[in-house]
């Protein structure tokens, strides 16, 4: 009985190991519906932990267990929903 409490503590101490890494990308959108369909759509994809959205700036910030997925893949899911996408390597403030 107390061997089986190991193996599970030991079980959930390796998922919690998952590296997160964040990315910023600025994307086409234009309005609030853009943002909506990023919304909506992107958090669904594996590894994302995190999205949020800046309109005005019209970055969307993701962070994302880099075991689950990376920035290439995130990019393509993004210019899938029909936007242009490049990353940005230090956000404007």
């Amino acid at each position: 009985m107390f061997l089986a409490g190991v193996q599970t503590a030991s079980a959930q101490a390796k998922k919690t190991v998952a590296k997160q890494e964040q990315v910023v990308f600025r994307v086409s959108m234009d309005c609030h519906s853009c943002e909506q369909k990023i919304k909506k759509n992107i958090p669904y994809d594996k590894g994302v932990k995190d999205l949020t959205t800046d309109l005005d700036k019209k970055l969307v910030t993701i962070k994302f267990e880099s075991n689950k997925t990376d920035k290439d893949k995130l990019k393509k899911a993004i210019e899938k929903l029909g936007f242009t996408c490049e990353e940005v390597k230090e956000p404007a403030k």
